[in-house]
């Protein structure tokens, strides 16, 4: 799925961090694009920098080089333009379900029916409409995290952003916050990019899947997704599924073997300077 303006464009990026006497190069030279109503994923090992490019394209880190472009304009921090959606369900303990879904439009001056009107829309599209006056603490951590979608779809941002949201999630809820996703994105179309270690997760969601490496962390692959949406979980069983599932565990896999030859590597030459 091609169709579409481009919404999210990194360009060139490099992000380098201090460490101690010397950097660390978390990214290099990464570059690619989301295009309106795609969900966009990235995969790869640990350390690879996924959770960094994110919160680059969030605003809340900034890049050592290149940069990335929503709409044409460079992101240069926080905006309303993209909504986050943590693994961490975020949400003020203190503020009842309704109350944490409007937030952000209280803060942009938006009156309160049209507060309720809109956080009234989200929470339906999630099916929490009857939790509205809980706190979060009489929520499970499902439903938790359907606030947190709720949330950050209230504010219409142009690009969703998604690290890892259901990682923390039991199996279960796990697959069952996928189909919602996915059911969420039938009724919006919103753009999404998504973050994830689970290779099932990736291909189940994803129109396109780009898998990372490390040291430094660019992307080495990417991988059309071409099974017919809308998706339902049987979808799993197929056999273009599972060979997709497999062609990117193998890609992971020999990037894991390469990164543990590398650290042997480093070590032996530590241990002969000794």
């Amino acid at each position: 799925m091609l169709a579409g303006q481009v919404v999210l464009e990194v360009q060139d990026l490099d992000v380098v961090f201090p460490a101690g006497r010397t950097t660390f190069t978390a990214l290099k030279d990464v570059s690619f694009e989301v295009r309106e109503s795609e969900i966009v994923i990235l995969v790869g090992p640990s350390g690879c920098g996924k959770s960094t490019l994110l919160n680059t394209a969030a605003g809340l880190i900034a890049p050592s080089d290149g940069g990335i472009l929503v709409d044409g304009e460079p992101v240069v921090g926080p905006g309303r333009d993209r909504g986050m959606v943590f693994q961490a369900y975020t949400l003020f303990p203190w503020l009842r379900v309704q109350e944490n879904v409007e937030y952000g439009m209280r803060l942009n001056k938006v009156r309160r029916e049209g507060r309720r009107r809109v956080a009234g829309h989200y929470l339906g599209l999630v099916g929490l409409l009857d939790a509205r006056d809980r706190y979060p603490y009489q929520l499970s951590g499902g439903m938790r995290q359907r606030v947190a979608i709720a949330r950050a779809l209230a504010n219409e941002p142009r690009v969703l952003l998604m690290d890892e949201p259901f990682g923390a999630l039991d199996a279960q809820t796990r697959v069952l916050m996928q189909q919602l996703l996915l059911d969420v994105w039938e009724r919006s179309r919103m753009t999404i990019l998504f973050v994830t270690h689970d290779i099932e997760e990736a291909v189940f969601l994803g129109d396109r899947v780009y898998v990372m490496d490390v040291n430094p962390g660019r992307i080495t692959t990417e991988i059309a997704v071409d099974i017919a949406r809308p998706r339902k979980l049987d979808v799993i069983a197929t056999e273009e599924f599972q060979s997709l599932r497999r062609q990117i565990f193998e890609l992971i896999r020999r990037e894991h073997a390469w990164a543990e030859e590398l650290v042997i590597d480093e070590l032996k030459s530590v241990s002969d300077d000794l």
